[in-house]
Parts: structure tokens; C-alpha cells; sequence
């Protein structure tokens, strides 16, 4: 009987896990994928390539450099907020907005206030440590012009096994200087999840 017993549990624990292995199919991060219906990677980067595109083409940018003698606007990506019944990340947001808003070359970001202290604790860190012809000096930085802010919402809709999700991702720049929202932006993402 005593032999019986861990043959009977070896054969339940590889059973558990032969029958929980599944398959795995790698595909590309720029492949649309939904499995679930909730906000997801490709959701992310769509929102961040429309919204950019929407940003960069309004009439701020072009204002700003004819005052500013042809030098690019400064923008820092502050709080997106997420006001969503899901958990999202919205560093991930972020960085998807920051780094397409980079790729149009006619903006320049500045990294938010939490990178932007260990930036300065890296220089303090470098003094006496570092070759003082490549040490970096304080009072370099750049000043924002403007800061992008918003919120991600979600509105949930269910009937029986149905479910509709709709997002709705506000985001608005405001000039630093005069605190005057100069855009406004908005996209609307409608999903509808059929069970069986």
C-alpha cells in the first residue's frame, strides 16, 4: 500500500501537468490580437499612432514656432489616468504616446518627473567619480512648453451572455506658460464580446 500511494500521486502530478501544457505560437507585437475584449498592447498603440498624428497636426505647433524662432515645442506626457473598471497600465500608454509623438521629429519630450530625478541623481553620483571632461553638469535641462495629461474611461454594457465595452480616451495638451489647453483629443474604442 505504501508503494502504491506515490506511484498514484507521480501519476496525478504528471497528468495535471501534461493536460495544463498548452501551445504557444509566437506572433508579431504588431499583429492585432484580442482574446478578451479588454484593453490590450494593440489598443495601446493604435490609441498612441491616432492621437499623435491628431496632436502634431493641430495648429499649437506651428503657432509656437513661428513665436519661438523655429524651435521645436518641448512636451512632457504627464498623468494618464485610469478611471476604467480594468487594470491598465498606463506607463505602457505613455510610452507608446512618447515614442510615437519622437518618431514625427517635430516635437521634443522630456522625461517625466520621476525619471527626471534619478537623471539628477545620476549627475550628482558622477561627481568625483567621473573623467570631469565627460561629467554632466547641472542646469542643462530642458523646460517643458507643454504637458499632455488624460484619463482612459470604460463604460461596461452586459445582457445575458453579451457584453459591450466601450473606451474613451480623453487626453488634452496645456501650455506651461499661460496654463491654456491648446488641444484637445479623443478616441472611442467599441468592443463587443458574444459568448456562447
Amino acid at each position: 500500500m505504501k508503494n502504491i500511494l506515490p506511484k498514484f500521486l507521480f501519476m496525478v502530478l504528471f497528468g495535471v501537468i501534461f493536460l495544463g501544457c498548452g501551445s504557444v505560437t509566437r506572433v508579431s507585437s504588431s499583429q492585432t490580437t484580442d482574446l478578451s475584449g479588454r484593453w490590450n498592447d494593440t489598443d495601446s498603440r493604435l490609441v498612441a499612432e491616432e492621437m499623435t498624428k491628431s496632436v502634431i497636426e493641430e495648429t499649437w505647433r506651428e503657432d509656437f514656432i513661428n513665436t519661438h524662432q523655429n524651435n521645436k515645442p518641448v512636451v512632457i506626457v504627464g498623468v494618464i489616468l485610469n478611471k476604467s473598471h480594468e487594470h491598465i497600465e498606463a506607463e505602457t500608454f505613455i510610452k507608446d504616446i512618447e515614442r510615437e509623438v519622437i518618431k514625427t521629429k517635430t516635437v521634443r519630450i522630456v522625461a517625466n518627473s520621476v525619471f527626471r530625478e534619478k537623471l539628477r541623481n545620476e549627475k550628482m553620483n558622477q561627481g568625483g567619480f567621473v573623467n570631469p571632461t565627460t561629467q554632466k553638469q547641472f542646469g542643462r535641462e530642458l523646460g517643458a512648453d507643454f504637458m499632455m495629461y488624460g484619463s482612459i474611461n470604460a463604460i461596461v454594457d452586459t445582457h445575458k451572455k453579451n457584453k459591450v465595452v466601450f473606451y474613451q480616451i480623453n487626453l488634452e495638451l496645456a501650455d506651461l506658460a499661460t496654463n491654456e489647453v491648446v488641444w484637445i483629443g479623443d478616441k472611442k474604442i467599441k468592443k463587443i464580446l458574444k459568448r456562447r
